[in-house]
């Protein structure tokens, strides 16, 4: 979602919206008749993570250019995909404050000039590619702004408002207007313009913005002929637990659930199995997509607050169980300085970068961990997670990650509680682990006694 969740939630507003769920509905009954299968997500995808860049508020300037700089520091950091907001430009019309939304496009197929040049962009994705990042960009495929070229040329590819015979206006975002895809011609115009960023950019895959709102049967056929140019990864915004057959077109998806989840047990105190409840309706849908775990990105960092005034000192636990869980691990723009300010979404806020960053560190050894250690890799049926048993159950979340020989131990102190004493009396763990902060060794057969302080958090590889 974007900027319509300053007047609701993302979860209030599937709820309470009729127009989207009618909506909805239609879509629904479209896809039950289209094609099915699995699209197989790129080898790159199952150990990756996934940065998103707002170039805006990236730096002063707010360019490519600018943003470049910093993919030296990214690199050490273990950030493997770039996620770039999206770079097209922005449609003037109805815009929202001075500069408008990047989700107001105005042409599918030209760069934003207030991050530079066409030329700029590739040069950026060259220089990534060269670095051995992979980068993907934000996709809005369900609507444009008043005046996209399209409005012009092609007034027959939108939605029209019966009562005022204009141009649909998108659910609570009144800068934007939406598209029809059961016009066959919009759907032909739309996936020539995304060939048009493989191609001229060499782009390695897709973030589609509200997937949810857009036919799956478009994003299906959209699949089948851009993955066919070359496999690309497809991350989706919508939860698996409120859309699972959009699973059908994407290889990762969002985990909107558990992050107003983890929100609600910090702040009122719920208790420890609220957050297992929520992940057992993710494991019970199998691995149909490989979900991404994020405790921020623009929408929630502009609209609901930061990570630190929605989970506190939990922030940095929560960072852990993204990163080791089974999944992808999203993280967004400034998270290692850590920002602790909301950016302005429709004006210029850069963010402030002062030199070292305090979790560089920190997010180095989480990113490099889930690279390269096969028990951590996603959608991966090779790999099992075990919840682990501990003497302390209503405070402690322990999980054990094992593919073959190789495992990974992660233990979250998730209480205010200090100098927390507890035990692990789990059989599953056993044997000689490197703690992957400290690089203590612990062996487990013998020694199982911890003392842990609040919100902290242990992780050990076998």
């Amino acid at each position: 979602m974007r900027y319509v969740l300053l007047a609701f939630s993302f979860s209030v507003l599937l709820g309470s919206c009729k127009l989207m769920k009618k909506k909805e509905d239609t879509k629904n009954k479209k896809s039950d008749t289209t094609m099915t299968g699995r699209f197989k997500a790129p080898a790159w995808a199952h150990n990756t993570n996934i940065y998103e860049v707002n170039v805006r508020q990236y730096s002063a300037e707010g360019t490519f250019n600018a943003f470049s700089v910093h993919l030296d520091r990214l690199k050490d950091m273990g950030v493997k995909t770039l996620w770039f907001m999206p770079v097209t430009p922005i449609a003037q019309k109805n815009k929202k404050g001075s500069l408008g939304s990047y989700y107001a496009c105005s042409d599918y197929t030209s760069i934003n000039p207030e991050f530079g040049t066409l030329e700029d962009f590739k040069s950026l994705v060259k220089k990534a590619h060269e670095m051995g990042f992979k980068v993907i960009i934000d996709w809005v495929a369900n609507h444009t702004g008043w005046d996209h070229v399209w409005t012009n040329e092609h007034p027959g590819y939108y939605l029209k408002d019966s009562v005022t015979n204009d141009f649909h206006i998108a659910s609570g975002m009144d800068d934007i207007i939406e598209l029809d895809f059961k016009n066959p011609s919009l759907r032909k115009a739309m996936i020539e313009a995304m060939h048009f960023w493989i191609s001229e950019c060499d782009i390695d895959g897709f973030r589609a913005d509200l997937a949810f709102w857009v036919e799956l049967d478009f994003w299906k056929e959209a699949r089948k002929e851009l993955d066919a140019v070359k496999p690309l990864l497809w991350l989706g915004e919508y939860d698996e637990l409120d859309n699972p057959e959009y699973g059908e077109a994407f290889d990762a998806s969002y985990t909107w659930t558990w992050m107003h989840k983890t929100k609600s047990f910090y702040q009122e105190k719920q208790p420890l199995d609220s957050l297992y409840t929520v992940l057992k309706k993710y494991d019970d849908l199998g691995d149909s997509t490989m979900r991404a775990w994020f405790t921020t990105n623009h929408d929630e960092n502009s609209w609901n607050g930061t990570e630190y005034e929605k989970y506190g000192d939990m922030a940095k636990a929560l960072a852990v169980f993204n990163t080791t869980w089974n999944g992808i691990p999203l993280l967004y723009s400034g998270q290692e300085i850590p920002n602790r300010k909301r950016l302005e979404f429709f004006e210029k806020d850069p963010l402030k970068w002062i030199g070292r960053n305090e979790l560089h560190d920190f997010y180095q050894v989480l990113l490099d961990l889930h690279t390269n250690s096969p028990a951590l890799r996603s959608g991966d049926p090779a790999v099992q997670t075990f919840r682990i048993k501990t003497t302390e159950p209503k405070n402690i979340f322990a999980y054990l990650r094992k593919s073959g020989i190789r495992e990974i131990l992660v233990v979250l102190n998730l209480s205010p509680r200090k100098d927390l004493h507890f035990e692990i009396i789990d059989d599953k763990v056993s044997g000689l682990f490197k703690n992957s902060f400290s690089a203590a060794a612990n062996d487990f057969t013998t020694e199982k006694s911890f003392e842990m302080q609040a919100w902290e958090y242990l992780v050990y590889e076998k």
